[in-house]
């Protein structure tokens, strides 16, 4: 046997808006062996995003089982395994069974956004426990529907057997052969109740919103003993608990202070890392990682319509061929028109729930494609503005899946005036993972492509007429 083949192995999953992913990573970061399945996504009304629970946890497990086979003997070196979910999106269940008793509302649904604008006499002391804006992509309103709509919520309460928590808590609890009833900081700190200063349940906040503390799950670290999955013959140790975002930001190692870490896949999000809470205008703060040792935090913006941006005007421009064609659409040297994107509800730095989505200016159906890519570079160029306030910044950092263009990155790059580094190795939560569960290993720096800020008056005057736009139509 081989030294590299007596490298500890670690597994990843990595639950996402659109998929579920389980990967084996080595002790040096390198992917060995990866598997996918496709997630069902609803979405009942213009504001409601939803998911099948039983299909997410089928498809992990599924996923985990698929790339545990492919090692083969090997399975038997996986030494622990890390999840990372999508944020924001919660789950009710019955923690006598473990059957669900709501769907997964997904962190895109703003289903109780009227109801929320009742609290905003309290935004800002809300903002200040927090560290995040009185929002209904958060969980407290998406608790609050739950247990006032639906009867079968209703009735486990009433019985004392209501479990309701993020979409991390619910899936640990399915997953692991403990059945854990367990929440990691990235992910309590979405729901609104949980404070940045304590790390735990914010009782005021529970009062406040009218949510009950004993169906919450336990507070923990970002690292603890979860139980066990159970995984073909494989016993494979749960160690790490934590946010999608939140992985991703420790990809290549300890992430740097001057650094713009941009992520951008259904949503995209933009952060740089600070040692303590911090504010900085119309951006949130988030915890990143929180254990024994201490904490590390995030200056973080974010971004609703990304790919799901595209997902948009895929179908609402008739371009079915949108991703096969948009790199050479990319290329092409042309005047757009301004996109003002809405789609999901407008993040950072305007927060507008019900932002109008709308095209100002002629164009061909490719070139209004191009105008929404280009608003997410512009909704992501706004954010690390505001990012830079609190410091220089010297580089961007971008994965995800729309990194995948170099059209893209070019373009954030040209607009922000600083290089974007693109690892050639896409797969960031996972890596991020790997990390944690290997005990934070000096890697070396990741193989990248570098994009060179170039003079670019024709977008850069688009974004002065889309900035003005935008702050026309909003307050911040």
């Amino acid at each position: 046997m081989s030294h590299a083949a007596r490298l500890p192995l670690y597994l990843c999953l990595d639950q996402g808006g659109h998929a579920s992913r389980a990967l084996i990573l080595d002790a040096r970061g390198e992917v060995v062996a990866r598997a996918m399945r496709d997630v069902t996504t609803q979405q009942p009304a213009d504001d409601r995003v939803e998911q099948n629970p039983e299909e997410v946890v089928a498809s992990l497990r599924q996923a985990a089982r698929e790339v545990i086979a492919t090692l083969g003997a090997r399975a038997a070196e996986v030494v622990s395994a890390g999840l990372a979910t999508q944020r924001s999106s919660l789950v009710c269940w019955d923690r006598q069974t473990g059957r669900a008793l709501s769907p997964v509302i997904s962190w895109q649904d703003r289903r109780a956004h009227a109801w929320l604008a009742l609290f905003e006499p309290h935004a800002a002391d809300i903002e200040r426990r927090t560290g995040l804006r009185l929002s209904p992509h958060y969980g407290a309103s998406k608790f609050r529907w739950c247990l006032e709509n639906l009867e079968a919520v209703r009735t486990a309460r009433h019985a004392g057997r209501l479990a309701i928590g993020p979409l991390a808590s619910f899936l640990t609890f399915s997953l692991s052969d403990t059945r854990p009833f367990v929440v990691d900081p990235a992910n309590a700190q979405r729901t609104l109740l949980w404070s940045i200063e304590t790390g735990d349940w914010d009782a005021s906040l529970l009062d406040l919103f009218g949510v009950p503390g004993d169906v919450l799950p336990t507070s923990t670290s970002t690292t603890s003993d979860l139980g066990t999955l159970s995984i073909n013959a494989a016993r494979v140790p749960l160690t790490t608990l934590t946010g999608d975002q939140a992985a991703a930001l420790f990809a290549f190692g300890t992430p740097a202070d001057d650094t713009a870490y941009l992520n951008i896949g259904t949503g995209a999000f933009a952060q740089r890392v600070v040692r303590a809470p911090r504010r900085a205008s119309g951006l949130l703060t988030s915890c990143v990682l929180r254990e024994n040792a201490g904490a590390v935090y995030a200056i973080e913006g974010t971004v609703n319509g990304a790919g799901a941006a595209l997902a948009w005007a895929k179908q609402e421009l008739n371009l079915p061929d949108l991703e096969a064609q948009l790199t050479a659409w990319l290329a092409r040297d042309t005047e757009l028109p301004i996109f003002l994107n809405g789609i999901g509800g407008l993040g950072a730095p305007y927060w507008e729930a019900n932002f109008p989505t709308r095209f100002l200016g002629e164009g061909e159906s490719w070139q209004r494609a191009l105008a929404v890519v280009e608003s997410i570079v512009f909704l992501l160029g706004v954010n690390v503005d505001r990012l830079s306030s609190v410091g220089s910044l010297t580089n961007l950092f971008v994965t995800g899946g729309l990194a995948r263009h170099d059209g893209l990155c070019q373009r954030l790059a040209d607009l922000t005036g600083l290089p974007a580094r693109r690892p050639d190795e896409p797969e960031a939560t996972a890596r991020g993972l790997a990390w944690l569960l290997a005990d934070r290993p000096n890697w070396p720096a990741p193989a990248s492509v570098e994009f060179t800020p170039r003079p670019n008056a024709p977008l850069r005057e688009r974004y002065r007429r889309w900035r003005a736009e935008m702050d026309s139509a909003c307050i911040t």
